[in-house]
């Protein structure tokens, strides 16, 4: 006659199996899938929002989108006076962005000036490995007054610690080191997007980078606040995330000719 297991120790199997699921942090179910960041995916949570920009003359309205937006409206965006317009496509070494031959060339194609962006995950690779991936992928440069440099989104950490587990000193590097490849590779000074209270808690607000490197700022606010240290003004403003048709509206500090100096070096 075949032996049974007691019915007690099936039960504590069945309670060993229940308690190693419950296990799982429930933080882990809340972390975005790799891939998936954008620029300003931390700025609600971290600063808040404080009402509308005020509207100034000299400014020329734009949008940042990513594979979030999937096949953008471009031609509507032009007709409601958006003429600039930037791109994800790469994050770490690890993501291109499936939307980006629609987004990258549809901007382009209905007259924008467009250029492209990389999300930095800096506790995954080098920056120069970055740089280098995203050069390779949709970050490079050409001289044809519609091409705007690379931007380096550089801001909350969105599947971890916020500052990718860098002390200052250390994302100071990575960012130099980020810089330095990516014009290397491109000619060009790649613009560093960011947000005034991250810059400070995670470079020890460097200023560094102001002289060689144009600021473009995230803050949901009537005004762009204060800046990181190093820089005087900023050369673009990401003021909404809630804005017609795309969601991420972005100001040029600038009218349409500030623009285009921009893409043409």
């Amino acid at each position: 006659m075949p032996l049974r297991r007691p019915r007690p120790f099936l039960a504590a199997l069945l309670l060993a199996a229940l308690s190693l699921t419950c296990a799982v942090p429930a933080a882990a179910a809340d972390t975005p899938v790799r891939g998936s960041a954008h620029l300003g995916m931390g700025v609600l949570a971290h600063d808040g929002s404080a009402g509308s920009p005020v509207t100034r003359a000299a400014q020329t309205e734009g949008v940042d989108v990513s594979a979030y937006q999937g096949n953008v409206a471009w031609s509507t965006l032009w007709s409601s006076g958006v003429r600039w317009a930037y791109t994800k496509a790469t994050e770490g070494t690890y993501y291109t962005n499936p939307y980006f031959a629609q987004q990258y060339t549809g901007s382009y194609g209905v007259g924008m000036i467009r250029g492209a962006y990389h999300f930095a995950t800096p506790d995954t690779t080098s920056g120069a490995t970055q740089a280098a991936y995203f050069a390779s992928n949709g970050g490079g440069w050409s001289k044809d007054g519609q091409t705007l440099p690379g931007v380096l989104d550089i801001e909350w950490n969105p599947y971890g610690d916020a500052c990718y587990g860098k002390s200052a000193s250390a994302m100071v590097s990575w960012i130099a080191d980020f810089l330095t490849t990516y014009r290397a590779r491109t000619g060009r000074d790649a613009v560093i997007y960011t947000a005034t209270t991250w810059w400070t808690q995670c470079t020890g607000n460097y200023a560094g980078f102001a002289t060689a490197n144009p600021l473009w700022i995230a803050r949901y606010a009537s005004d762009p606040g204060t800046l990181p240290a190093g820089w005087d003004f900023y050369t673009m403003w990401q003021y909404t995330s809630s804005g017609p048709t795309v969601g991420d509206h972005d100001k040029f500090n600038g009218a349409l000719d500030r623009v285009v100096a921009l893409a043409n070096g």
